[in-house]
């Protein structure tokens, strides 16, 4: 079974009441017994999520917490590749498809691992197409989304 790489939208819509949908819920059955990929900055966009949720009360510590049991269950991999070679892989997609260096970040790993993509940002589904990359559950995807 091909790898996901979960881009934070989704993760995050797991946690917020107001972001759910019904193609986040679907990505997360569509997890089990699949390898799951992230680049190295998705610890911190979880995190900082996380701490601007409770910031704006849009969470409580106890709703994090819960959160936090969830990604326990959900086998997440970091791809831990040298500085040089991340910035190498991650510069050329930003430039190519016109994306943020952390967006793109998600899309370098999808396109070197040969893996699907889960996200719930359209620029990114966009240029995830363009590049070749499977969209994870792609045909809920426009029927879900906001």
């Amino acid at each position: 079974m091909k790898s996901v790489v979960l881009d934070a939208s989704v993760a995050l819509a797991w946690c917020f009441p107001d972001e759910q949908s019904p193609y986040a819920d679907q990505v997360l059955q569509e997890l089990e017994g699949r390898s799951v990929l992230v680049p190295a900055i998705w610890a911190l966009e979880i995190a900082n999520g996380l701490l601007v949720g409770e910031r704006r009360k849009r969470l409580t510590q106890g709703e994090v917490v819960r959160f936090i049991d969830l990604l326990e269950i959900v086998p997440v991999q970091e791809v831990s590749v040298s500085i040089s070679t991340q910035i190498a892989g991650v510069l050329p997609v930003a430039r190519e498809y016109g994306l943020s260096a952390y967006d793109a970040s998600y899309l370098d790993v999808a396109i070197r691992h040969g893996a699907d993509l889960a996200t719930a940002d359209d620029m990114l589904e966009k240029a995830a197409r363009k590049a070749g990359v499977s969209i994870l559950c792609a045909s809920h995807l426009r029927k879900t989304k906001r």
